[in-house]
């Protein structure tokens, strides 16, 4: 019988390898709702994607808090560098005014969500499965995202701040960072095993908000 040599068994026990193969299907599954699609080809409008930026916002708002309750627990994955939050509100204020606030009008879907960040993310656990699924999907899907975003509606550098690390130098290698930096967290297998789980739940819930996004927003006939 083949023994694994360290290396293999390191790469195939990296939390960050579990994460990708635990939740690819969910990831699929959430990539492929008629909302994404339908705002993707161009057939929604500028106001379906304000409205997914004010949704949002909600999530980002209770992540955000919740690495920042982590403190040194955290510090490693909750980084000021990914923080989303002052980036949606600068878009959202271009695209709806100074009063911006007063039109959010949040889903049920989103509501829940927010609350689930606010249950689990204040744990580390809670937290990677959270910041794993939104901050790696915003640096990958979400660049492709902006694109479409820009090439479908018109839209400027200026409302898509959101799909904008600026903090950043290069993408790719950071995103090899993070992944990284998810793989040195003292975790035990128990944990890991509620990292990929609640990962798994965090595309259900967003799907969850897509789903009510696309009803919310049809296209046109």
């Amino acid at each position: 019988m083949a023994v694994k040599t360290e290396t293999e068994t390191t790469v195939e026990t990296a939390l960050s390898a579990q994460l990708r193969e635990g939740t690819r299907e969910d990831h699929a599954r959430a990539e492929s709702t008629p909302f994404v699609a339908d705002l993707m080809a161009g057939r929604l409008d500028v106001a379906a994607y304000a409205d997914l930026a004010a949704q949002q916002h909600a999530v980002y708002v209770a992540l955000e808090a919740a690495g920042a309750a982590l403190g040194e627990r955290g510090a490693s994955v909750a980084l000021p560098a990914l923080a989303r939050v002052p980036a949606i509100e600068s878009d959202l204020a271009r695209l709806w005014g100074p009063a911006w606030r007063d039109r959010v009008d949040l889903l049920p879907a989103t509501r829940r969500y927010a609350e689930r960040l606010r249950e689990v993310a204040t744990t580390l656990p809670g937290y990677v499965a959270h910041a794993y699924t939104r901050y790696l999907g915003d640096l990958s899907g979400g660049q492709i995202i902006k694109r479409m975003l820009a090439r479908h509606y018109g839209l400027a550098d200026d409302v898509l701040a959101f799909y904008t690390f600026d903090a950043l130098e290069r993408i790719k290698p950071f995103k090899d960072e993070y992944r990284a930096r998810i793989d040195a967290l003292e975790l035990t297998g128990d944990e890991r095993r509620a990292v990929v789980a609640e990962a798994r739940g965090a595309f259900d819930l967003n799907r969850a908000v897509f789903a009510e996004l696309g009803a919310r927003h049809a296209p046109a006939p």
